[in-house]
């Protein structure tokens, strides 16, 4: 029978005592009858405003119709005609914030459970062997891509598609970028992003690992070499508050403490080659899904108690609900209404303490969040040995410096025009290298809009 509108079917996860043992998935899944029942929830309402906010314009109502009625591998297939990573977005694209927010049955409760039904065909076609039959027509035309987080995925699938030579470059000895290095296991398992990005391979796209463009290869002979060129090298250079103190032992960016842990599997350490280093009591600086990430990385590891140190409440807190949820329940304790102002340490150059203002709201930002506004006479000392800093993240001018030709804003970010062709000719570039902290999907989309006018500009010659 189906139920139209009525209450989401609840997701089984690990229970909290189990979880924080460990680096698996929190959400167990759906399983077949749930997710068709989940799927029966939705009215296939007028206009598809789910789709409209979708940033790949997935076809969501086709794929969750497929679903009602058990067609799983038709679902499938129509959910890769748009995105070649569905269950990696699945997991972690905000959705309650795109298709689930604009859901009308979320105006009667919690709209439908769309990144979960993504995640289950996703997971069901892994499991059972489905994959699509690849037909490609080749054509003429070389595209490098460099970087293989999802913008370059994306970008190069599509051009694949098209029938170009792609070849993608990966400075990193595993490709996925921020998928890899970023999102720890228990929100994104590392075998899932093994076997999507597999795809790459499996289409002809020529990957090359350990690749790093401006040291192997100059970026003017990439340009004399390739007929177009994409860059998604992501942003990946950790902001620091430039504060006193953060040069003592034991302090991160959550980019190095993520990349040693997620990427570098220093949670097995002797097992890898990777150690790091962590105390009891831990602060992290932030409350977005990377100060989320941290934190509970920090607890997987053994920490007895683990901060969350925010200018902010919680209201304002940018990080997705599940994952605020998430590290709540666990036991990470939401410290609002704070902000450092220095780091302190022992005569060994060991972080020991942090000093922190309070803070109080004010008027709104150019967010539309109320500004923090430092609270003067306010400061006290919280003790803690480990400090990590989830800021937020820049290009990586480790590249950018070997290709000076390109324009790029005074945040560092690559200049681009609406067709996302940067100012040399041929050259393109999306995702987090021209918007800074973005979205997987937002990425996902960059990536397939520059394939296309990449491929206009090609099959015009």
């Amino acid at each position: 029978m189906i139920e139209i509108g009525g209450t989401r079917v609840p997701m089984r996860e690990q229970s909290v005592e189990e979880r924080i043992k460990n680096f698996r998935s929190v959400p167990c899944g759906y399983n077949k009858e749930e997710v068709m029942k989940e799927a029966q929830r939705c009215i296939q309402c007028t206009g598809a405003p789910c789709e409209k906010d979708c940033p790949i314009n997935m076809k969501i109502l086709e794929i969750i119709r497929e679903i009602a009625f058990g067609n799983f591998k038709k679902a499938f297939f129509i959910m890769k005609e748009d995105n070649p990573i569905p269950a990696i977005t699945g997991r972690v694209c905000p959705q309650e914030s795109q298709c689930e927010g604009v859901c009308p049955v979320s105006k009667r409760g919690n709209g439908i459970n769309i990144g979960k039904l993504e995640a289950f065909v996703a997971d069901w076609a892994r499991e059972n062997g489905v994959k699509e039959d690849i037909h490609i027509k080749e054509r003429p035309g070389k595209v490098a891509v460099i970087g293989s987080g999802p913008a370059g995925i994306s970008c190069a699938v599509d051009l694949r598609r098209f029938g170009y030579q792609v070849t993608l470059f990966e400075a990193l000895h595993k490709a996925g970028g921020v998928l890899q290095y970023g999102i720890p296991g228990f929100r994104l398992p590392t075998e899932i992003v093994d076997y999507e990005i597999s795809y790459l391979s499996e289409i002809g796209v020529d990957v090359k690992l350990n690749f790093f463009v401006g040291q192997n290869i100059k970026f003017n002979e990439l340009r004399r070499d390739f007929d177009a060129i994409f860059i998604g090298t992501g942003a990946g250079a950790p902001l620091f508050m430039d504060i006193e103190g953060e040069n003592f032992k034991r302090v991160y960016s959550a980019n190095e403490f993520l990349i040693r842990v997620n990427l570098m599997k220093a949670y097995k350490f002797l097992e890898y080659d990777t150690p790091i280093v962590w105390g009891d009591t831990v602060g992290v600086i932030g409350a977005g899904n990377v100060a989320m990430d941290a934190a509970r990385c920090a607890l997987r590891l053994g920490s007895k108690k683990v901060y969350i140190l925010y200018r902010r409440t919680k209201k304002e807190a940018p990080a997705r609900e599940e994952e605020i949820q998430h590290a709540l329940e666990e036991g990470i304790i939401l410290k609002e209404l704070v902000a450092p102002k220095r780091v302190l340490g022992d005569k060994d150059g060991w972080v020991n303490r942090v000093e922190l203002f309070e803070m109080k709201l004010g008027e709104p930002d150019k967010s539309g969040r109320p500004r923090p506004v430092k609270i003067d006479g306010s400061e006290f000392i919280m003790k803690l040995d480990t400090f990590v800093e989830a800021l937020g993240t820049k290009p990586n001018r480790l590249f950018l410096n070997k290709a000076s030709e390109l324009d790029v804003t005074s945040w560092g970010l690559i200049e681009v025009n609406k067709s996302l062709m940067t100012n040399v000719e041929g050259v393109y570039a999306g995702g987090d290298a021209i918007r800074g902290n973005a979205t997987v999907i937002l990425a996902l989309g960059d990536g397939r809009k520059a394939a296309k006018y990449i491929h206009e500009r090609l099959s015009k010659n």
